[in-house]
């Protein structure tokens, strides 16, 4: 199978090769906290088959995502990659933490060690900050310590809030987001836990196969929310990546979601076009997991109804177990639609 001539990969979970990693980058009490009883970033859901992929095991036995050196032969090489963006593991979810001190904390060293260990690395590594939303001025600070790096290119949160992000409560993170240039990458993995809201409107799922099948519910929440609170007219210049929640739920949502607005559309006022015209120019997709239907025209379809080529962010999800290939995937799709997803979009965004 073929590479495409360059990619640039959204979504690349880099991790610890230690428990003890992050120690250095932390003040007490947190850090004594953190050397006797680990982070306690909650999870709900947790896969039966493992998430990590057994073949991407460093050749130290270090954990997936672990080695710089080892993504740059595992990954990058083999698929051609320009950049990757370092999207993190569970400090994705320290907004769902109780204590809004520590979760800052935690956030904080990360971001410090990621700029020392990764992005120092390779200048194909480039870098999505951690933020914990507990507090939005606390987190707005920490955007403006973190976000003139050159290599950081996004402020990632999880899908998971107690408060649906389109709401003024986040306005001073979007703000600092849309001061530095940044984009706002929500990412899934501990919807239903610590401080979070249920993982679905109907509430507790029983399994990891339910929890992980309805994401999608989580993104089309956060996503009405963001448009219809009127994010984008007070930010204009701010972009959403909704990373790993699938695609093929949009088209109907933009449908709807402009289907309603004509006839309420007193009640946001603020508005000033149709939602699905907020959606197309501030927002972005990630690929994976792509849906996979049996016929591949009704997948095109849906690309055509969302404007795909244009929206679209190739991402890989590795090390982790349903990782995308990128010589495998979205095959049919014209060289010039390829050329977008695989590329071009990502550049443009993170201005490469």
């Amino acid at each position: 199978m073929s590479l495409p001539d360059k990619v640039i990969d959204c979504d690349v979970h880099n991790t610890f090769a230690s428990g003890d990693d992050l120690l250095p980058y932390l003040k007490e009490p947190w850090r004594r906290m953190v050397a006797e009883f680990g982070t306690r970033i909650p999870f709900m859901y947790n896969s039966p088959i493992g998430v990590l992929r057994k073949d991407a095991v460093t050749p130290s036995g270090g954990s997936p995502g672990s080695d710089p050196d080892y993504m740059l032969e595992h990954l990058v090489k083999p698929f051609n990659m320009e950049h990757v963006l370092l999207t993190g593991e569970s400090f994705i979810h320290v907004s769902n933490l109780p204590d809004a001190d520590y979760a800052s904390a935690l956030a904080s060293a990360y971001n410090d060690y990621v700029i020392d260990h990764w992005l120092a690395k390779s200048p194909v590594f480039i870098g999505a900050m951690a933020v914990a939303l507990q507090d939005p001025q606390q987190a707005a600070r920490e955007i403006d310590r973190i976000g003139p790096h050159p290599d950081i290119k996004a402020v990632v949160i999880c899908g998971a809030s107690r408060i649906p992000y389109g709401q003024r409560y986040y306005d001073p993170v979007y703000a600092a987001a849309e001061r530095h240039g940044l984009a706002i990458m929500i990412h899934p993995g501990s919807e239903g836990s610590g401080i979070s809201n249920p993982p679905t409107g109907a509430g507790y799922l029983s399994n990891y196969l339910q929890w992980h099948t309805s994401l999608s519910q989580v993104y089309m929440a956060q996503l009405i929310s963001v448009v219809c609170e009127g994010v984008f007219e007070k930010f204009p210049r701010l972009k959403f990546i909704f990373c790993e929640g699938g695609v093929g739920w949009l088209p109907h949502l933009m449908w709807r979601l402009d289907k309603n607005y004509k006839g309420l559309r007193w009640t946001v006022p603020w508005l000033k076009k149709m939602p699905s015209e907020y959606i197309r120019s501030n927002c972005y997709l990630t690929t994976q997991p792509i849906e996979e239907p049996s016929d591949f025209n009704h997948l095109k379809q849906i690309f055509d109804m969302i404007d795909g080529e244009n929206i679209l962010l190739f991402s890989s999800d590795y090390p982790h177990w349903d990782f995308d290939d990128p010589t495998a995937i979205l095959k049919r799709l014209s060289d010039e639609a390829k050329r977008k997803i695989f590329y071009e979009n990502a550049k443009q965004l993170f201005q490469l």
